[in-house]
């Protein structure tokens, strides 16, 4: 939200009122409180009929420095709020986890990870790397310095609060506001899954749930944490509307506000964008880890298309005919009655026998994904019972809440309501009794609020937190029935913390290049807001896709943590289009299944440090400028290299960093830095492995499930020379296989440790007759990517010596 008209003058209606200097300080051990009037007081009389802003600072985990700024600290807090841990991850954060209530709100249960230190009138607190520097003698000014340099401030206009609306309106708005400044160069990400341009750099963002698709500024996944090229991300504490200006009001700031009396955010420290997000989701929590079998290929019947049990099953034997490893078939919304949704009930007319089908395409090895929404329709049978008992959501005369938009005369279950939350469990256990394995849990963004929630929660705060409460709902009656580590949902609504609860696919885009592109953009945003596992919808939701399209699409979907064919008013299954595209659907499905070595090792990572497995190529290079602002290619896991191809001619630009990679595919050797133009054939896109990386690759390609380290193949990609590479390949009773990949002139070694059975390494580049195996290792064979060397089965170590 903008206040001021240019550089001098306030908007119409706007009165503003801005920290000046610091009147008071109260230092304790480990925080600090600052009491700010809003003008200069040059005299006593100067301290009357005025207010002054009450500034809390302090340090949730190491690292992280916490501001919190008040006005007037009666306001109740009503909460929802975000669940923050505490620096040593057990248990809550003691703060409110919004903006409002009072002054001590965000003081209990302190971490013990700050430090105060005074100088004179200079005043700091340090959480690890971190320091908040105050000099009280100064006009008022914080700056966040660490390693030597200050990383951002909060100055002149940096703290304070607005009152908005015309004279005699009757009560103003009342917006708290900070703004810190950004550094020359200075870009910044995230906000949530948004697909406006990748740097926010200009652009206002109200942090506000909306059903808007892919195609505006409007967002499913809107999340009030932003982060920067500069080494630090801050949090916006406040789970209502956040209205962000960056560098859009003052061009050289970050701008964010809250119609509040209180405005509470975190400053997380780096260095680099990996730590930031580490930290961060540490704070606001880790992401599950999916079961295996969701990686496979997800086929769904689309939104709107006829189908019956024998559409699914020509679906189903399509695809197993045509040699393409299916994992999942979705079904979705219309497995239900229309005008019913939702009832849990599959449609008697279409699916008469539904545990029988569930058993038959369980038989086939098939997991099975139903469509919900957290929606009742007043012609569900649940509708009434669920009015009687007070599950649904209500307006302030006690009246139901209700409309006709999606569903005729739709209300909302209250999940703050214990009982309607279990109600609505219950009805998802029944599903999961028949055979149902997971859900994808569709809307939760257009939420009111004119209503009163069951546990007297502020509506606004509200609107964007009722997802979560509707995600967690589904996803720990899945974790009860299926047990920790096979609950999975395809969601499309999150918030903060919703990145505990995969997966989340990105909403209804159009079948074009253009709305590919801009599906990718809103995936790395994602990344960069603490997400670890994203998916979209191959070939596009709305519309029919080409055929070029659809291929096209259907690489970067198989090249994503999850993939899913589905559309809206046309079927996805890939005959539809051409031969060709049966071909490309196929080879890179195994081709995903050969990765699961390497994928599951990139969503360890998510799970334990919150680095995403889709990544913007920031988090990989940040001290490649190039890669700031890349949005057409991104990193899968740690070392390949990805650039869909979005034009029907096969042509496409893409930066390579510096080294020589190696193609995947084709083993062609590319040396960077720089950026290259190059055409390809369906069969193939720029797929680059990084210099030195070791990709191990499954024996499997028709399964996502299968024990990834037996028989695992280790691609070896021109290590330099003194590097060690650790390989680390899970198998599916827990054990680990690490090895140790090592190069010492012309020899290469691989050491292993808790392999079974035979394993192979594969040094590519190596031209024939270049390579010879030494010690454990049978003798070399020449292959098109390179030299492969196999160890035979209880084989610790192999060596070959590189000759070219």
């Amino acid at each position: 939200m903008k206040f001021t008209d240019g550089y001098w003058l306030m908007r119409e209606g706007v009165q503003a009122s801005y920290a000046t200097e610091v009147a008071d300080a109260r230092v304790e051990e480990d925080r600090l409180t600052l009491y700010a009037p809003v003008r200069p007081v040059r005299s006593r009389g100067d301290t009357l009929n005025s207010p002054l802003l009450t500034v809390e600072c302090w340090s949730p985990a190491e690292g992280v420095i916490g501001v919190r700024t008040t006005h007037h600290a009666g306001k109740e807090d009503h909460g929802p709020g975000f669940a923050l841990r505490t620096g040593d991850g057990n248990g809550d954060v003691g703060i409110s986890g919004g903006s409002g209530g009072g002054t001590g709100a965000g003081m209990s249960g302190g971490s013990g990870c700050a430090k105060t230190s005074r100088d004179g009138s200079v005043t700091e607190l340090t959480s690890g790397s971190l320091t908040l520097r105050v000099d009280t003698d100064a006009p008022w000014r914080l700056d966040f310095t660490a390693d030597g340099r200050t990383l951002t401030s909060a100055g002149a206009r940096g703290t304070g609060f607005a009152t908005t609306g015309p004279a005699g309106s009757g009560t103003p708005g009342h917006h708290t506001v900070a703004q810190l400044s950004l550094g020359v160069g200075e870009l910044v990400y995230g906000l949530g899954e948004r697909f406006t341009p990748f740097t926010r750099n200009g652009q206002s963002v109200e942090i506000w749930q909306s059903d808007g698709g892919t195609a505006s500024e409007q967002a499913y996944k809107n999340v009030p944490f932003h982060l920067t090229n500069r080494g630090y991300g801050v949090l916006v504490n406040h789970p209502g509307k956040v209205s962000y200006e960056i560098g859009s009001e003052a061009v050289g700031r970050v701008q964010f506000s809250v119609e509040d009396q209180s405005l509470e955010y975190f400053v997380i420290h780096g260095p680099e964008p990996k730590d930031v997000l580490d930290r961060y989701t540490a704070l606001t929590g880790r992401p599950a880890l999916p079961p295996a079998w969701s990686f496979g290929l997800w086929l769904s019947t689309s939104f709107t298309t006829s189908y019956d049990e024998e559409t699914v099953t020509r679906f189903v034997d399509g695809m197993a005919g045509r040699g393409i490893p299916l994992g999942v078939f979705h079904f979705d919304c219309f497995w239900m009655r229309a005008y019913q949704w939702c009832d849990f009930t599959w449609d008697p007319d279409v699916f008469p026998d539904p545990e029988g089908m569930l058993r038959r395409l369980r038989e086939r090895g098939l997991r099975v994904s139903v469509w919900t929404n957290p929606y009742i329709a007043q012609k569900s049978p649940l509708f009434d019972e669920a009015r009687r008992e007070g599950y649904l959501l209500r307006r302030p005369g006690g009246d139901v809440w209700q409309w006709d938009l999606w569903q005729p005369g739709m209300a909302l279950v209250d999940f703050t309501n214990p009982a309607a939350r279990a109600w609505f469990q219950d009805k998802l256990r029944a599903l999961l009794h028949q055979g149902v394995d997971c859900f994808k849990t569709d809307f939760g963004e257009r939420v009111p609020t004119d209503v009163v929630w069951h546990d007297g929660s502020d509506p606004e705060r509200m609107h964007n937190y009722y997802t979560h409460l509707y995600n967690t709902a589904v996803f720990e009656v899945l974790e009860e029935e299926r047990g920790a580590g096979e609950a999975v949902l395809f969601a499309r609504s999150a918030t903060t913390g919703g990145q505990q609860l995969p997966v989340h696919w990105g909403g209804d885009c159009e079948s074009t290049f253009e709305a590919m592109a801009e599906s990718l953009r809103g995936g790395l945003s994602l990344g960069l807001s603490g997400f670890g596992f994203w998916s979209h919808d191959i070939g596009g939701f709305e519309g029919t896709p080409t055929p070029a399209l659809f291929k096209r699409w259907a690489q970067f979907g198989l090249l994503s943590s999850h993939s899913r064919l589905h559309g809206s008013k046309s079927y996805r299954v890939p005959w539809d289009y051409d031969e060709e595209a049966v071909e490309v659907t196929r080879a890179f499905t195994r081709l995903k299944h050969r990765l699961m070595p390497y994928l599951l090792g990139a969503a360890r990572q998510a799970a334990e440090r919150g680095t995403p497995v889709l990544r913007a190529m920031l988090l990989e290079f940040p001290d490649d400028p190039a890669c700031h602002t890349l949005d057409r290619q991104y990193m899968l896991g740690d070392d390949l290299l990805v650039a869909p191809v979005f034009s029907e001619d096969g042509s496409v630009d893409y930066y390579v960093p510096d080294g020589v990679w190696t193609h995947l595919l084709s083993g062609e050797q590319v040396r960077g830095p720089g950026w290259r133009r190059e055409r390809y054939g369906f069969d193939s896109l720029p797929l680059l492995a990084r210099p030195g990386s070791v990709i191990p690759f499954g024996r499997c390609d028709d399964s996502a499930e299968y024990d990834w380290a037996d028989g695992v193949t280790l691609r070896v990609h021109a290590p330099a020379d003194g590097t060690v590479t650790v390989t680390r390949v899970p198998a599916p009773d827990g054990r680990t296989a690490v090895f140790r990949t090592r190069r010492d002139g012309g020899l290469v070694t691989v050491e292993a440790e808790g392999a079974t059975g035979s394993w192979r390494v594969l040094l590519t580049g190596v031209e024939a007759g270049g390579a010879e195996a030494t010690e454990g290792a049978a003798a070399c064979e020449d292959t098109d990517l390179g030299a492969l060397v196999t160890a035979p089965a209880g084989t610790t170590a192999v060596s070959a010596r590189v000759t070219g």
